[in-house]
């Protein structure tokens, strides 16, 4: 077997030198600069796209003229809303309590719970959300005369 080793002579490489140090910091900065820019810029788009307010503004906006009384009838119903929502929610903690462990034990009384609270508790919970986010979107938007 013949193996061949190329061996080169240990120099040093030579650094480049810098051109002008505070030309280079300039660029690093102007740099910076832009990335910071870019990142407010897509800050600033992802707080657009999650702003369920303001697609409240435009349905209300679009349909003053139809509905021109519905912001305040939402202002005055959502408490009412909010009392039953917080009622029903004491019904079912004080049935969860009276009956201890046995509450939710099998899946006729589990059915029976659902039945009970379940359905109710979920649509009032998404009337009161649709109301109050109306209600907001009113309170937020300039009053036009």
């Amino acid at each position: 077997m013949h193996f061949e080793y190329v061996v080169t002579p240990d120099t040093a490489a030579a650094m480049p030198t810098p051109n002008d140090p505070a030309a280079e910091t300039l660029d690093l900065l102007r740099q910076l600069l832009e990335v910071q820019r870019e990142q407010l810029a897509l800050q600033r788009a992802a707080a657009a796209a999650h702003d369920s307010g303001s697609r409240w503004r435009a349905f209300l906006a679009r349909w003053q003229q139809d509905f021109p009384e519905l912001p305040d009838a939402c202002r005055q119903a959502q408490p009412i809303l909010e009392r039953s929502y917080g009622a029903l929610i004491a019904e079912l903690a004080d049935h969860l309590r009276q009956n201890g462990t046995q509450a939710l034990d099998n899946e006729f009384v589990l059915g029976e719970f659902l039945d009970r609270y379940g359905m109710r508790l979920s649509q009032l919970g998404t009337l009161l959300t649709i109301v109050a986010f109306l209600a907001e979107a009113a309170g937020a938007a300039p009053a036009s005369e």
